[in-house]
């Protein structure tokens, strides 16, 4: 059974909420490792008594050498290394395998949009499909899990709960008898034949929706498959016996390693007598603590606490399968105009009192707050012009860029310009028309920094013509696109000013 805390961690405040988790029993660490705590402490007790009453001076004096070699070696153990690895990969393992349990909600969904029909065998079909597919995860989880083999231990217990037909149990025995491999995909083939069949009664309307439908239930067996291949292959067992033997030598050795021994011998690493090792314990709870995680982890279908709640979700996928496919296939409620049906959207939801402190503005970018000159430079500033030896295009560079006719006038040009590309040349010819530097840098600094030019956007049609001879290629609003102009006819595309 799942231990699920959730609600009691949602929000965190003054001294925590982790704190509110440390007295419960159920799923704790307290539950898990209480035998081996006890186990443990009486057995350092009965060193120590044995230390300060039992033994002679003589064998006292050996106990200690006893206790301080223990006590230089066991840091050699790599125990934190290798059991931190080991519940790493173990929990990364638990979590897969909750992933790859398959749940026929998917299935069910498909299986009611795409069957269609009211009648008795439409109905039908449907609801053998989500049976076979339940079927089929039901017995991959009796392979796996202890808690569903208690509970469906035999094929008469599937036939007696509804899972399994009679006959179709004659089938399944019939083919246990001639392969000892596990037959549970034999139900999603028959759901696999029943979609065939659909499809030939005309059920369904469409290759498309058989596609789906066969794809959805190789899914399930995909993720049946994958559960039998993580109860198949384990974590090495060379590394569980590793982690294992690490922890448990560890602690062995800590016994007569962190035992108080009598402060007068002048030892350095005992300048005083506790008699209780509270940190030793600590250690011990925190170190073989996780090694019980571990091992509660590495396989979650058992009847730990912690473990997956298997039968609860059996029940669950079967009375979801059948109302998704059967009590609501083709229901929907009465479709009405919604509330904001005149306003399009709601400009803001509405919030309680309680949680109107939530309420926050929009983001809008972390430059919004920054406050910019807006002024642009003014047209007639020539400082801010530079030079025609500086900014004039040369002709190399014109030569490849769109050129625009010098015999269009230059209020045409503009106006192209500004209708058509934004970042379009002037050719170099147009300039030839003025008598000095001075008037073609103002005529330069009036196309190039007057009026704003209009986004292509709103001219998604308007086309560059393409340059394929010498000649002076002209710009001019396009017609619609055609079948023409798909196939890439110049002829059609050119029209001249």
């Amino acid at each position: 059974m799942t231990i699920t805390y959730t609600d009691q961690v949602a929000t965190c405040r003054g001294l925590g909420c982790f704190w509110k988790l440390l007295f419960r029993w159920k799923g704790s660490i307290y539950k898990l490792l209480w035998p081996n705590l006890i186990l443990f402490t009486l057995c350092y007790f009965l060193l120590s008594l044995t230390y300060r009453i039992v033994l002679t001076q003589s064998q006292r004096d050996l106990f200690e050498k006893i206790s301080l070699h223990c006590q230089m070696y066991t840091n050699l153990i790599p125990v934190s290394f290798v059991l931190g690895f080991y519940v790493a990969v173990v929990v990364g393992r638990w979590w897969n395998q909750y992933l790859s349990i398959p749940w026929p909600d998917s299935l069910a969904l498909y299986v009611s949009t795409l069957i269609i029909g009211q009648n008795e065998r439409s109905r039908l079909i449907r609801r053998t499909i989500m049976r076979y597919a339940n079927l089929c995860i039901l017995m991959t989880l009796t392979m796996i899990c202890p808690a569903v083999k208690k509970r469906f231990p035999t094929m008469d217990h599937l036939v007696e709960s509804g899972f399994l037909m009679p006959d179709e149990k004659v089938l399944l025995d019939s083919m246990n008898s001639k392969t000892s491999h596990p037959n549970y995909w034999m139900p999603l083939v028959w759901a696999a034949t029943i979609v065939t069949q659909a499809k030939k009664e005309g059920c369904i309307t469409n290759e498309f929706s058989i596609k789906t439908l066969v794809d959805e239930i190789n899914k399930i067996r995909s993720n049946c498959g994958s559960l039998l291949s993580y109860d198949w292959i384990s974590v090495p067992l060379v590394y569980t016996q590793v982690t294992t033997l690490a922890v448990y030598v560890y602690f062995l050795a800590s016994l007569m390693g962190n035992q108080y021994l009598d402060p007068r011998k002048g030892y350095p690493t005992h300048p005083i007598d506790l008699v209780v090792p509270i940190f030793t314990f600590l250690q011990f709870f925190f170190y073989m603590g996780w090694l019980m995680v571990a091992e509660t982890l590495v396989n979650p279908f058992g009847e730990d606490d912690d473990d997956f709640d298997v039968n609860w979700i059996i029940d669950r996928n079967l009375q979801v399968s059948y109302i998704i496919v059967d009590e609501m296939h083709q229901e929907y409620p009465k479709m009405v105009k919604d509330q904001y049906w005149n306003e399009i959207f709601p400009s803001e939801l509405p919030y309680t009192e309680e949680t109107k402190h939530l309420q926050i503005t929009p983001f809008l970018g972390s430059a919004q707050a920054i406050e910019a000159r807006t002024e642009y430079n003014d047209k007639n500033n020539t400082a801010a012009v530079t030079s025609y030896d500086e900014k004039m295009i040369t002709i190399q560079e014109a030569k490849n860029k769109p050129k625009i006719s010098p015999k269009v006038s230059n209020d045409v040009v503009t106006s192209l310009a500004r209708e058509y590309h934004k970042n379009v040349y002037i050719h170099e010819d147009h300039f030839n028309n003025f008598s000095d530097k001075e008037e073609i840098n103002q005529e330069r600094h009036s196309n190039y920094f007057g009026e704003s030019l209009i986004s292509l956007t709103d001219y998604s049609r308007s086309q560059l013509l393409p340059r394929t001879s010498t000649q002076t290629q002209y710009i001019s609003r396009s017609t619609p696109y055609s079948a023409s102009s798909c196939s890439g006819d110049e002829s059609d595309q050119e029209h001249q000013i």
